[in-house]
């Protein structure tokens, strides 16, 4: 087989170099934002009640501590190769990231201001969602981050399980055509990727916090 070019993939894939890139964001995307929707109760239920936190965390840990190859193939049983196989795991190493983020975001917030907000007759859930959630911005984005920057690089392990890795795929048909082009285009594209996403998430964080470039400004 000619070496190509370095944005020209094996035809096994079925996927040309863009689709591939396109594979790579959905399935690290997904997983982070489904991690958001459930890490966002449980802070608030960590909140309220501290002594679910360490419990919480401490599961969260474990599963942390599973390695991602060993959860792929456990879950491959039952889900075959597909995204929910891949997504899975990524959704619970997620977790651990975005709970204690949040929860400390949450720590931050004054009293006088919770204060304030329970005077004006703001529930417990209000008071979350527009009181507390906006001024731990920062904190929220900061476990975005981290989660999402993580989600990218581990998606191409999927690749072992079978066709669900993106562009991790070319890592393994680089072995099998002996074109070390194909590593270097996966390497560089997930760094890449991971690169861009993580500035499109401070980019969210400026955007979402208006004070803070104010006071910086002072």
């Amino acid at each position: 087989m000619s070496s190509g070019g370095f944005f020209e993939v094996p035809s096994d894939l079925q996927n040309s170099w863009w689709g591939l890139v396109g594979w790579q964001v959905e399935l690290t995307l997904v997983p982070v934002l489904c991690g958001l929707v459930i890490a966002l109760p449980i802070a608030l239920l960590c909140r309220r009640f501290g002594w679910v936190y360490p419990p919480v965390l401490g599961v969260a840990t474990v599963f942390y501590a599973i390695p991602s190859l060993a959860f792929f193939v456990f879950l491959i049983d039952y889900f075959g190769e597909s995204s929910v196989t891949v997504g899975i795991p990524l959704t619970v190493y997620s977790l651990v990231v975005l709970v204690p983020a949040i929860v400390d975001g949450m720590r931050s917030v004054a009293e006088d201001t919770r204060a304030a907000a329970e005077a004006m007759g703001f529930g417990t859930l209000r008071r979350y969602v527009q009181v507390e959630l906006p001024i731990a911005v920062p904190a929220v984005i900061a476990g975005l981050r981290v989660a999402t920057v993580s989600s990218v690089s581990l998606v191409s392990v999927g690749m072992l399980i079978g066709n669900e890795g993106a562009l991790g795929n070319l890592l393994s048909d680089a072995l099998n055509y002996h074109r070390p082009l194909l590593a270097w285009d996966a390497v560089l594209s997930i760094a890449v990727i991971g690169v861009l996403l993580d500035a499109l998430l401070v980019l969210a964080r400026r955007l979402l916090t208006p004070w803070a470039r104010k006071a910086t400004a002072k």
